[in-house]
């Protein structure tokens, strides 16, 4: 309780905190749930994996590091092994499905809608943050559900939970690990060394040339980390700022189209695993690089538009 109690602690962490502790035990009743689950053809191991990340998500900043590492190491074993598997579930069929639109109908985007715009408010009117106003929100849609239909009872969000995180399986991880990955990388000084490499490439002084390759390296890098925001931390460190803001580039211009730069190789990547794996698993596609076939062509056609703007406005 020291940390909740720690008046030098803003409010804002301590209510995020409460928030990964609500995920991890969700995290671990979906554990529990498929160790006890007969028809799981893999009980042991998909146990272990959603426990493990649930007691890291929950407690990790109580648990000792080395702890939280063997953890981490161990939830990885089942999931390289591929023995994480889903148990039975019981979603609604499609007769329910429709019944249950037909009551409430278009209103059923209002709970989504609420999330988002208390996400804005979180992060604009209070010092709390938007990850705090994502779970306001979601606490707001809940309630919102619970008004719509007397079905939608506790244990009703909680087993649907279970059964989304089983649908997603050991993918659910990765926005987790990639973000941490970017930290890494930029820790460990990869921004510099990409600096040294373009510097044989770029011409001294050539801001369009540096332009091109931040936002193309955006792109890849992003391809190969799959997410935009670690990659933008290492890129602009290695291209960015030596070769194109040192120039006199308007940093607002460069950092905000770089960014939506690294969002082009998003749609091409299956390291984007909530952009691209996540519905092919939900939708159960027969085709898993479905979403990013159909995502390429777009992908090249903004990338080269950004690029343009910036020399445009740079």
């Amino acid at each position: 309780m020291t940390f909740f109690m720690n008046s030098e602690i803003m409010i804002g962490a301590k209510l995020l905190e409460v928030i990964y502790i609500i995920i991890g035990l969700i995290t671990i009743y979906t554990g529990v749930k498929n160790g006890r689950d007969e028809e799981n053809p893999s009980r042991m191991g998909t146990a272990i994996f959603w426990c493990s990340l649930g007691i890291v998500i929950a407690f990790g900043r109580w648990i000792p590091p080395m702890f939280n590492g063997v953890l981490i190491i161990t939830m990885t074993i089942p999931s390289i092994m591929q023995k994480v598997k889903i148990g039975k579930q019981n979603p609604p069929t499609q007769e329910e499905s429709k019944a249950a639109f037909d009551k409430i109908g278009m209103k059923i985007f209002i709970p989504a809608l609420a999330i988002g715009i208390c996400a804005i408010i979180f992060a604009v009117f209070t010092t709390m943050g938007a990850l705090v106003g994502v779970g306001a929100g979601i606490l707001v849609s809940t309630i919102l559900l619970m008004m719509f239909s007397s079905n939608n009872t506790p244990q009703v969000f909680l087993k649907d939970s279970e059964r989304l995180l089983s649908s997603v399986g050991p993918l659910s991880m990765l926005p987790m690990l990639l973000a941490s990955l970017g930290a890494v990388f930029a820790a460990a000084g990869v921004g510099q060394v990409i600096a040294s490499i373009v510097g044989n490439i770029i011409p001294q002084g050539n801001v369009n040339v540096g332009i091109i390759v931040y936002a193309l390296g955006m792109m890849l890098f992003t391809m190969i980390m799959g997410n935009a925001f670690a990659a933008i931390t290492v890129m602009t460190v290695g291209i960015g700022a030596p070769f194109v803001l040192a120039y006199g580039a308007d940093p607002v211009v460069i950092g905000m189209l770089a960014l939506t730069s690294g969002y082009c190789g998003t749609l091409c990547t299956p390291m984007a695993a909530n952009f691209n794996i996540v519905p092919v698993a939900m939708l159960d596609m027969k085709d898993r690089m479905g979403v990013i076939k159909n995502q390429v062509i777009p992908a090249l056609i903004l990338i080269t538009f950004q690029i343009t703007y910036m020399i445009m406005f740079k």
